[in-house]
């Protein structure tokens, strides 16, 4: 049975050897735990980034760079291949487990955790509903962070996943640093298929999927970063995946899969964000998707197809 835990520990593995000229720092916490610092006092780089994110997909994703042009606009990109994309990306990639751990100083730890430990959690509606068992006795989450996790935040996931504290790994990057955006962007495929997931389309007929995605310049501050990374996948995101299925259901569905199906579509996120007080409960839900999606139906060899890039968002968003 594939284990996403080992899988990713054994990138980050490579990770502690490789730190130096990664440009990120490794700790070990009094519990035992390991701290990957990839942007909060390190620079990080673009093979941080890449190791980051396919410790996101639990080692069943693959991450490459390139460009994309629009005229005399050109944007360094990453291109995702993701394997097994339900386990890659919705139990392990998907930013769906919370942090949130009371520390003794009367403050709290929080941030969004991604990654292969979120399925030995377990405690996530998306997780329970699609009934993936993991087992693993190393849990290693990624942590979307500003500040580096403590040895209470390490010993409250190893509670959290029964795991001992000296087996786990966390990883963390600011939304404002290199790996940040490049972690985000790596997220195409994986949004695409969670946007279908809320439409109600049977994900579990998604075979293969690729998607690429602009880098998204690097921030002064975080809430700008959470703008500009999201401007990334929402008007610039292209994706590709393969399907199993009765394409009646995937034609009932394509034109609400790309984020310009939602009303709250056409202008930056930052914009957006303000507008509804930075309440992401408020914004439609439809807007969370890539720019364009393609599903190629492998028993009729059909392809539907609906959405476009739009950089005339980029450069208002990154370049105004």
């Amino acid at each position: 049975m594939l284990s996403l835990n080992n899988n990713s520990f054994e990138i980050t593995r490579r990770m502690e050897e490789d730190a130096e000229s990664l440009n990120i720092a490794v700790e070990k916490l009094p519990c035992g735990a390991t701290v990957i610092d990839a942007g909060i006092d390190v620079a990080g780089s673009y093979e941080a980034g890449k190791l980051f994110s396919e410790v996101c997909m639990g080692g069943l994703g693959k991450v490459s760079f390139g460009k994309m042009d629009f005229d005399e606009l050109s944007i360094p990109t990453v291109h995702v291949t993701v394997s097994h994309p339900v386990r890659a990306c919705m139990t392990a990639q998907y930013a769906g487990w919370f942090v949130k751990v009371e520390l003794e100083n009367k403050k709290s730890y929080q941030a969004m955790g991604s990654g292969p430990a979120r399925s030995l959690y377990g405690k996530e509606p998306l997780l329970q509903e699609l009934n993936i068992v993991e087992e693993s006795d190393v849990a290693v989450l990624t942590l979307e962070s500003h500040k580096k996790p403590t040895d209470e935040v390490a010993i409250w996931v190893a509670s959290k996943c029964s795991v001992s504290p000296e087996k786990v790994v966390l990883l963390v990057a600011p939304t404002a640093s290199l790996v940040g955006s490049i972690q985000i962007a790596a997220r195409v495929v994986e949004t695409g298929l969670h946007k279908m997931h809320e439409v109600g389309f049977d994900i579990s007929c998604i075979q293969a999927a690729s998607g690429v995605c602009p880098i998204a310049p690097i921030a002064s501050d975080n809430m700008k970063a959470i703008g500009w990374t999201n401007d990334t996948v929402l008007y610039g995101g292209q994706t590709w995946y393969s399907a199993k299925a009765e394409p009646k259901a995937i034609e009932k569905i394509i034109d609400n899969l790309p984020s310009m199906s939602s009303a709250d579509y056409g202008t930056p996120f930052d914009e957006i964000f303000k507008r509804y007080n930075h309440d992401f409960y408020k914004i439609d839900p439809l807007l969370f998707s890539p720019a364009e999606v393609s599903i190629n139906e492998i028993t009729s060899g059909r392809t539907f197809h609906a959405g476009a890039v739009n950089s005339d968002i980029f450069r208002k968003s990154f370049f105004s």
